[in-house]
Protein backbone atom coordinates (compact mmCIF):
# COMPACT_ATOMS: atom_id res chain seq x y z
CA UNK A 1 0.00 0.00 0.00
CA UNK A 2 1.00 3.56 -0.64
CA UNK A 3 2.20 5.83 2.34
CA UNK A 4 3.52 9.42 2.86
CA UNK A 5 6.47 9.43 5.34
CA UNK A 6 9.71 11.71 6.61
CA UNK A 7 13.07 10.41 7.16
CA UNK A 8 13.67 12.79 9.64
CA UNK A 9 16.42 14.26 7.97
CA UNK A 10 14.43 17.41 6.60
CA UNK A 11 14.17 15.94 3.08
CA UNK A 12 10.49 16.43 3.25
CA UNK A 13 7.64 13.92 2.79
CA UNK A 14 8.02 10.89 0.43
CA UNK A 15 5.61 8.92 -1.39
CA UNK A 16 6.77 5.24 0.13
CA UNK A 17 5.28 1.72 -0.03
CA UNK A 18 4.67 -0.76 2.84
CA UNK A 19 2.79 -4.07 3.31
CA UNK A 20 -1.05 -3.76 4.00
CA UNK A 21 -1.58 -4.01 7.97
CA UNK A 22 -3.38 -7.14 9.30
CA UNK A 23 -5.45 -6.56 12.67
CA UNK A 24 -4.31 -8.17 15.68
CA UNK A 25 -6.95 -9.67 17.84
CA UNK A 26 -9.05 -6.52 19.54
CA UNK A 27 -7.92 -4.65 16.53
CA UNK A 28 -9.96 -3.78 13.24
CA UNK A 29 -8.84 -2.50 9.51
CA UNK A 30 -9.44 1.35 8.54
CA UNK A 31 -9.32 2.34 5.01
CA UNK A 32 -8.15 6.08 4.75
CA UNK A 33 -10.45 8.22 3.49
CA UNK A 34 -8.58 11.66 4.32
CA UNK A 35 -5.89 13.19 6.48
CA UNK A 36 -5.15 16.94 6.97
CA UNK A 37 -1.80 18.76 6.92
CA UNK A 38 -0.93 21.36 9.71
CA UNK A 39 1.84 22.86 11.55
CA UNK A 40 3.26 19.91 13.56
CA UNK A 41 3.24 18.06 10.26
CA UNK A 42 5.54 20.76 9.02
CA UNK A 43 7.60 20.67 11.96
CA UNK A 44 7.96 17.05 11.71
CA UNK A 45 9.06 16.98 8.47
CA UNK A 46 11.70 19.39 9.42
CA UNK A 47 13.28 17.96 12.20
CA UNK A 48 12.08 20.54 15.02
CA UNK A 49 9.84 17.55 16.24
CA UNK A 50 9.25 14.09 17.60
CA UNK A 51 10.49 11.01 15.26
CA UNK A 52 9.89 7.75 14.22
CA UNK A 53 9.40 4.44 16.15
CA UNK A 54 12.45 3.24 18.04
CA UNK A 55 14.88 1.47 15.64
CA UNK A 56 12.76 2.93 12.32
CA UNK A 57 14.61 5.12 10.34
CA UNK A 58 11.28 6.70 8.75
CA UNK A 59 7.51 7.86 10.10
CA UNK A 60 4.42 7.37 8.27
CA UNK A 61 3.22 11.25 8.65
CA UNK A 62 -0.51 12.10 9.57
CA UNK A 63 -2.36 12.84 12.85
CA UNK A 64 -5.64 14.62 11.38
CA UNK A 65 -7.67 11.59 9.55
CA UNK A 66 -10.86 10.15 8.74
CA UNK A 67 -11.85 6.92 7.53
CA UNK A 68 -14.22 4.00 7.24
CA UNK A 69 -14.00 0.25 8.66
CA UNK A 70 -13.12 -2.08 6.63
CA UNK A 71 -12.53 -5.13 8.43
CA UNK A 72 -14.31 -5.19 12.07
CA UNK A 73 -12.51 -8.24 12.94
CA UNK A 74 -14.85 -9.53 15.21
CA UNK A 75 -15.13 -6.63 17.46
CA UNK A 76 -18.02 -4.38 18.28
CA UNK A 77 -17.35 -1.65 15.39
CA UNK A 78 -19.40 -2.34 12.43
CA UNK A 79 -17.74 -2.46 8.75
CA UNK A 80 -18.56 0.80 6.78
CA UNK A 81 -18.58 2.94 10.19
CA UNK A 82 -16.94 6.03 9.40
CA UNK A 83 -14.31 7.06 11.99
CA UNK A 84 -11.53 9.39 13.10
CA UNK A 85 -8.78 8.36 14.77
CA UNK A 86 -7.20 9.88 18.45
CA UNK A 87 -3.76 10.44 18.23
CA UNK A 88 -1.91 8.76 21.60
CA UNK A 89 -1.08 5.53 22.60
CA UNK A 90 0.37 4.03 25.28
CA UNK A 91 3.83 2.78 24.22
CA UNK A 92 4.72 -0.17 26.12
CA UNK A 93 0.99 -1.35 27.49
CA UNK A 94 -1.36 0.37 29.27
CA UNK A 95 -0.95 2.93 32.09
CA UNK A 96 -3.07 4.82 34.74
CA UNK A 97 -3.91 7.67 32.40
CA UNK A 98 -5.10 5.74 29.56
CA UNK A 99 -7.46 3.70 32.17
CA UNK A 100 -8.89 6.31 33.17
CA UNK A 101 -9.40 7.40 29.31
CA UNK A 102 -6.89 10.45 30.05
CA UNK A 103 -4.19 10.13 27.70
CA UNK A 104 -4.31 14.00 27.12
CA UNK A 105 -2.98 14.44 30.54
CA UNK A 106 -0.27 12.28 30.62
CA UNK A 107 3.50 13.42 31.10
CA UNK A 108 6.24 12.57 28.68
CA UNK A 109 7.32 9.22 28.21
CA UNK A 110 4.32 7.60 29.01
CA UNK A 111 2.34 7.64 25.33
CA UNK A 112 3.40 7.77 21.43
CA UNK A 113 1.91 9.96 19.20
CA UNK A 114 0.37 8.49 16.03
CA UNK A 115 2.05 10.21 12.97
CA UNK A 116 4.22 12.63 15.46
CA UNK A 117 6.30 10.56 18.01
CA UNK A 118 7.10 7.12 18.33
CA UNK A 119 4.51 5.60 16.31
CA UNK A 120 2.88 5.52 12.47
CA UNK A 121 0.23 8.10 11.56
CA UNK A 122 -2.16 7.57 9.11
CA UNK A 123 -0.88 8.78 6.01
CA UNK A 124 -1.15 5.53 4.68
CA UNK A 125 -4.01 3.45 2.42
CA UNK A 126 -5.13 1.31 5.37
CA UNK A 127 -4.29 1.67 9.02
CA UNK A 128 -4.78 -0.70 12.21
CA UNK A 129 -6.56 0.42 15.47
CA UNK A 130 -8.20 -0.84 18.35
CA UNK A 131 -12.00 0.45 18.93
CA UNK A 132 -11.74 2.92 21.82
CA UNK A 133 -8.89 4.94 20.31
CA UNK A 134 -11.57 5.26 17.21
CA UNK A 135 -14.80 7.74 17.24
CA UNK A 136 -17.60 7.42 15.02
CA UNK A 137 -19.24 10.23 12.94
CA UNK A 138 -22.14 10.55 10.31
CA UNK A 139 -21.34 9.25 7.09
CA UNK A 140 -22.18 13.00 5.58
CA UNK A 141 -19.50 14.40 7.50
CA UNK A 142 -16.67 12.28 5.89
CA UNK A 143 -15.50 14.95 3.89
CA UNK A 144 -14.99 16.95 6.89
CA UNK A 145 -13.81 14.02 8.82
CA UNK A 146 -9.62 15.18 9.19
CA UNK A 147 -11.02 18.38 10.93
CA UNK A 148 -12.63 16.44 13.63
CA UNK A 149 -8.71 16.04 15.40
CA UNK A 150 -8.01 19.84 16.00
CA UNK A 151 -11.74 21.02 16.50
CA UNK A 152 -10.85 18.32 19.30
CA UNK A 153 -7.70 20.49 20.39
CA UNK A 154 -10.02 23.55 21.00
CA UNK A 155 -12.90 21.74 22.59
CA UNK A 156 -10.52 20.91 25.35
CA UNK A 157 -8.86 23.81 25.26
CA UNK A 158 -11.80 25.84 25.75
CA UNK A 159 -13.23 23.05 28.73
CA UNK A 160 -10.40 23.64 30.17
CA UNK A 161 -10.90 27.68 30.26
CA UNK A 162 -14.17 27.50 31.20
CA UNK A 163 -13.43 25.20 34.20
CA UNK A 164 -10.83 27.30 35.41
CA UNK A 165 -13.45 29.69 35.79
CA UNK A 166 -16.29 27.47 37.52
CA UNK A 167 -15.46 28.62 41.26
CA UNK A 168 -17.65 31.71 40.49
CA UNK A 169 -20.38 32.92 38.12
CA UNK A 170 -18.55 33.70 34.42
CA UNK A 171 -20.27 34.49 31.26
CA UNK A 172 -17.69 35.33 28.38
CA UNK A 173 -19.22 37.94 26.30
CA UNK A 174 -16.00 38.87 24.47
CA UNK A 175 -13.22 36.19 22.95
CA UNK A 176 -10.23 36.70 21.12
CA UNK A 177 -8.25 34.22 19.02
CA UNK A 178 -4.66 35.50 18.58
CA UNK A 179 -3.29 33.70 15.31
CA UNK A 180 -5.56 33.54 12.32
CA UNK A 181 -4.56 29.56 10.49
CA UNK A 182 -6.37 27.10 10.23
CA UNK A 183 -6.61 26.24 14.20
CA UNK A 184 -7.56 29.80 14.75
CA UNK A 185 -10.18 30.27 12.35
CA UNK A 186 -12.13 27.03 13.45
CA UNK A 187 -11.70 28.11 17.12
CA UNK A 188 -13.14 31.93 16.11
CA UNK A 189 -16.10 29.69 14.12
CA UNK A 190 -16.36 27.67 17.53
CA UNK A 191 -17.15 30.45 19.54
CA UNK A 192 -19.51 32.38 17.69
CA UNK A 193 -22.63 30.21 19.46
CA UNK A 194 -19.99 31.26 23.26
CA UNK A 195 -18.92 34.65 23.41
CA UNK A 196 -21.19 37.92 22.35
CA UNK A 197 -18.36 39.46 20.23
CA UNK A 198 -15.74 37.61 18.76
CA UNK A 199 -12.02 39.02 17.56
CA UNK A 200 -9.56 37.44 15.74
CA UNK A 201 -5.68 38.75 15.46
CA UNK A 202 -2.99 37.94 12.33
CA UNK A 203 -0.50 39.76 10.44
CA UNK A 204 -2.30 39.77 6.94
CA UNK A 205 -2.41 42.26 4.19
CA UNK A 206 -5.76 42.70 2.57
CA UNK A 207 -7.11 40.89 0.71
CA UNK A 208 -6.94 37.82 2.31
CA UNK A 209 -8.81 34.89 2.31
CA UNK A 210 -8.59 34.78 6.24
CA UNK A 211 -9.68 38.07 6.91
CA UNK A 212 -12.90 37.47 4.53
CA UNK A 213 -13.40 34.25 6.76
CA UNK A 214 -12.98 36.21 10.37
CA UNK A 215 -15.28 39.05 8.43
CA UNK A 216 -17.43 36.66 7.17
CA UNK A 217 -18.03 34.80 10.54
CA UNK A 218 -19.35 38.13 12.27
CA UNK A 219 -15.92 38.75 14.19
CA UNK A 220 -13.36 41.77 13.79
CA UNK A 221 -10.12 41.26 12.49
CA UNK A 222 -7.35 42.81 14.60
CA UNK A 223 -3.67 43.28 12.52
CA UNK A 224 -1.01 42.89 15.11
CA UNK A 225 1.27 45.73 13.18
CA UNK A 226 -1.03 48.17 14.07
CA UNK A 227 -2.14 47.01 17.65
CA UNK A 228 -0.39 44.72 19.76
CA UNK A 229 -1.73 42.53 21.71
CA UNK A 230 -1.12 44.63 25.54
CA UNK A 231 -3.08 47.39 23.32
CA UNK A 232 -5.99 45.20 22.13
CA UNK A 233 -8.09 46.51 25.77
CA UNK A 234 -7.92 49.80 24.58
CA UNK A 235 -8.24 49.79 21.20
CA UNK A 236 -10.97 47.50 21.23
CA UNK A 237 -12.04 46.11 24.35
CA UNK A 238 -10.44 43.88 27.42
CA UNK A 239 -10.86 40.45 26.72
CA UNK A 240 -12.96 37.53 28.76
CA UNK A 241 -11.47 35.02 27.07
CA UNK A 242 -7.87 34.80 25.36
CA UNK A 243 -7.32 31.53 23.08
CA UNK A 244 -3.46 32.08 21.73
CA UNK A 245 -2.62 29.48 18.70
CA UNK A 246 0.08 31.31 17.38
CA UNK A 247 3.37 30.15 19.29
CA UNK A 248 4.52 32.99 19.60
CA UNK A 249 6.17 33.23 22.98
CA UNK A 250 5.45 36.73 23.64
CA UNK A 251 1.77 36.24 23.30
CA UNK A 252 1.58 33.66 26.00
CA UNK A 253 2.41 36.45 28.27
CA UNK A 254 0.32 39.48 26.85
CA UNK A 255 -2.50 37.92 27.05
CA UNK A 256 -2.49 38.57 30.50
CA UNK A 257 -2.32 42.61 29.67
CA UNK A 258 -5.40 41.84 27.02
CA UNK A 259 -7.47 39.80 29.46
CA UNK A 260 -10.06 41.74 31.24
CA UNK A 261 -10.68 40.89 35.15
CA UNK A 262 -11.76 37.56 36.02
CA UNK A 263 -10.62 36.83 32.55
CA UNK A 264 -8.83 33.08 30.84
CA UNK A 265 -6.25 32.98 28.34
CA UNK A 266 -5.77 29.14 26.90
CA UNK A 267 -2.49 29.00 25.45
CA UNK A 268 -2.24 26.05 22.17
CA UNK A 269 0.64 27.43 20.88
CA UNK A 270 4.05 25.92 20.98
CA UNK A 271 6.96 28.14 20.61
CA UNK A 272 10.49 27.04 20.51
CA UNK A 273 13.44 28.42 22.60
CA UNK A 274 12.98 32.10 23.32
CA UNK A 275 14.17 34.65 26.05
CA UNK A 276 13.58 37.87 26.44
CA UNK A 277 12.56 40.71 29.26
CA UNK A 278 9.41 41.26 30.76
CA UNK A 279 7.71 42.61 34.09
CA UNK A 280 7.45 40.15 36.09
CA UNK A 281 5.60 42.23 39.26
CA UNK A 282 3.40 43.58 36.58
CA UNK A 283 2.43 40.59 35.32
CA UNK A 284 1.93 39.02 38.95
CA UNK A 285 0.20 41.79 39.53
CA UNK A 286 -2.49 41.22 36.96
CA UNK A 287 -2.59 37.84 37.38
CA UNK A 288 -4.16 38.29 41.55
CA UNK A 289 -5.71 41.84 41.63
CA UNK A 290 -7.57 40.75 38.91
CA UNK A 291 -8.60 37.36 39.45
CA UNK A 292 -7.16 36.48 35.78
CA UNK A 293 -5.88 33.08 35.13
CA UNK A 294 -3.64 30.79 32.22
CA UNK A 295 -4.43 27.33 31.46
CA UNK A 296 -2.07 25.42 28.86
CA UNK A 297 -3.47 22.81 26.99
CA UNK A 298 -2.07 19.72 24.39
CA UNK A 299 -3.59 17.10 22.83
CA UNK A 300 -7.30 15.88 23.62
CA UNK A 301 -9.06 12.21 24.33
CA UNK A 302 -12.12 10.48 23.10
CA UNK A 303 -14.17 13.19 24.60
CA UNK A 304 -13.25 16.01 23.16
CA UNK A 305 -13.69 13.76 19.90
CA UNK A 306 -17.28 13.27 20.38
CA UNK A 307 -17.74 16.72 21.16
CA UNK A 308 -15.59 17.97 18.32
CA UNK A 309 -17.81 15.74 15.66
CA UNK A 310 -21.17 17.30 17.25
CA UNK A 311 -19.40 20.69 16.54
CA UNK A 312 -18.10 19.72 13.35
CA UNK A 313 -21.52 19.14 12.37
CA UNK A 314 -23.05 22.32 13.70
CA UNK A 315 -20.67 24.54 11.22
CA UNK A 316 -21.79 26.05 8.37
CA UNK A 317 -20.71 24.17 4.75
CA UNK A 318 -19.76 27.65 2.99
CA UNK A 319 -17.36 27.99 5.74
CA UNK A 320 -15.58 24.96 5.61
CA UNK A 321 -15.50 24.84 1.99
CA UNK A 322 -13.48 28.61 2.18
CA UNK A 323 -11.24 26.86 5.11
CA UNK A 324 -10.23 23.93 3.30
CA UNK A 325 -8.50 25.43 0.21
CA UNK A 326 -6.93 22.69 -1.06
CA UNK A 327 -7.50 18.83 -1.07
CA UNK A 328 -4.90 16.89 -3.40
CA UNK A 329 -4.93 12.93 -4.76
CA UNK A 330 -2.21 11.43 -3.22
CA UNK A 331 -0.25 11.22 -6.39
CA UNK A 332 0.20 14.97 -5.67
CA UNK A 333 0.88 14.68 -1.99
CA UNK A 334 3.12 17.36 -2.14
CA UNK A 335 1.07 20.25 -2.75
CA UNK A 336 -0.54 19.23 0.60
CA UNK A 337 2.52 20.28 2.47
CA UNK A 338 2.81 23.77 0.01
CA UNK A 339 2.06 27.01 1.97
CA UNK A 340 1.55 28.97 -1.02
CA UNK A 341 -0.54 31.99 -0.95
CA UNK A 342 -4.28 31.70 -0.22
CA UNK A 343 -3.55 28.27 1.15
CA UNK A 344 -5.16 28.10 5.06
CA UNK A 345 -6.25 24.19 4.94
CA UNK A 346 -4.77 21.29 2.79
CA UNK A 347 -5.55 17.43 2.99
CA UNK A 348 -4.64 14.17 1.27
CA UNK A 349 -7.63 12.67 -0.53
CA UNK A 350 -6.43 8.49 -0.41
CA UNK A 351 -9.73 7.12 -1.34
CA UNK A 352 -13.65 8.57 -1.04
CA UNK A 353 -16.69 6.43 0.51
Amino acid sequence: MRTITTRGDGSGPELDERPRPVPADGQVLVRTLRVGVDGTDHEVVACEHGGPPAGEDRLVLGHEAVGVVADANGTALAEGTVVAPTVRRPPNGTNEYFERGEPDMAPEGSYVERGIVGAHGFMSEYFVSAPEYLVSLPRELAEWGFLVEPISISEKALGHAVAARSAFEWNPESALVLGNGSLGLLTLAMLGSRAERTYCLGRRDRPDPTIDLIEGLGATYVDSRETPVPEIPDAHEPMDLVYEATGYARHALETVEALAPNGVGALVGVPGDWTFEVDGGALHRELVLHNKALVGTVNSNAEHFEAAVETLSALPERFLDALVTDVVDLEEYERAFDDGDGTIKTAVEFDTL
